[in-house]
């Protein structure tokens, strides 16, 4: 059976969830992984209304939808970063409040053990999202960076994400970090780094999304491979990045998405760079059974007419794994 395809709903934040599900449900998905901002879902709603939950699911269901996963990113981001006016745009004012970096961090803390809360009360086993880094604006750096302020850093994310991934465990929930640049992990080596960090423990695993690994050069395959234990989500998103030298390059040059002069650029699925075919083969080697969400991001191409394409790009890509060899019928 192959795996649900469902679409992420963070880009769609500007429509009502009923909205989005009836164009969902036009283009062929079988769920939306929703939002935790928006109409989409209300994770304080989730924890005070008994009837806010199953609304939720009743809604989907009406357009013949499924939900497998929320998503907090923006709040997650909160955690541990070094908080400044940027923030404010994107949390909830009640986690924003006075702005107070350090009551800041708490506040979206105790919203990602909320998250985690809602999650298990919605009946879904999986919360994606952002860790925020104290540490990515040491990022090539200069003057150097000690070895020292590094792991400081990675200790900070362990002091403040282990207490939230204690309600995980709690309620049965497990988080899938989406490793991509400013958060604590970023590539193979950082996302190492982090399970080691929190002492491996099995609530902490990843939301993998390859468009952020193929225009740095990370192996994005390998990491399914390495992290396979750990995948509890997977992101569909296409990257373009250039064969030859652009004005701006991997860092971006301050340019917008969608800058000629970028070196890379997020492309509607089929259309970047990524090879689609190996992903789907290499989860299958881990058993991932769970949905392929796109998450769809393209500045140069209509959303709608994106969504509905990278739906049937999913679906034509995914395949079930073979329960036998081939040639086991010669050994018979």
């Amino acid at each position: 059976m192959s795996r649900p395809v469902t679409l992420f709903t963070g880009q769609w934040a500007d429509l009502t969830l009923d909205t989005l599900a009836a164009k969902a449900s036009g283009w062929g998905y079988d769920g939306l992984e929703l939002a935790c901002w928006g109409d989409h879902f209300d994770v304080r709603q989730a924890l005070s209304d008994p009837g806010y939950c199953q609304g939720r699911r009743d809604l989907l269901a009406r357009h013949g939808l499924q939900v497998w996963a929320i998503s907090n990113h923006l709040v997650g981001q909160a955690v541990c970063d070094r908080i400044d006016d940027r923030h404010q745009a994107i949390l909830p004012p009640h986690v924003w409040g006075d702005g107070d970096p350090e009551g800041v961090r708490r506040r979206a803390a105790d919203e990602m053990k909320d998250t985690a809360r809602a999650a298990a009360k919605l009946g879904v086993k999986v919360v994606n999202g952002f860790t925020g880094s104290s540490i990515w604006h040491l990022l090539y750096s200069f003057p150097p960076v000690s070895p020292a302020a590094i792991e400081a850093g990675f200790q900070d994310f362990a002091t403040r994400w282990n207490p939230i991934l204690d309600v995980f465990d709690e309620v049965g929930v497990r988080f899938g970090l989406e490793v991509h640049p400013t958060e604590i992990a970023f590539d193979v080596a950082s996302a190492e780094r982090a399970v080691n960090a929190v002492g491996g423990r099995a609530t902490f695993g990843f939301n993998y999304d390859p468009s952020h690994f193929g225009y740095q050069g990370v192996d994005y395959v390998g990491f399914i491979d390495r992290f396979g234990d750990r995948i509890v989500h997977v992101h569909m998103k296409d990257v373009w990045w250039s064969s030859v030298h652009t004005e701006a390059g991997v860092f971006g040059g301050h340019t917008d998405f969608g800058d000629r002069r970028r070196f890379w650029d997020f492309r509607s699925l089929g259309r970047g760079a990524i090879d689609f075919e190996e992903i789907v083969r290499a989860l299958n080697r881990t058993g991932y059974a769970g949905p392929l969400s796109v998450e769809w991001e393209d500045s140069g191409m209509d959303r709608e007419h994106g969504a509905e394409e990278a739906c049937a790009f999913v679906q034509g890509v995914d395949f079930p794994s073979s329960g036998r060899a081939f040639d086991s019928a010669f050994a018979e």
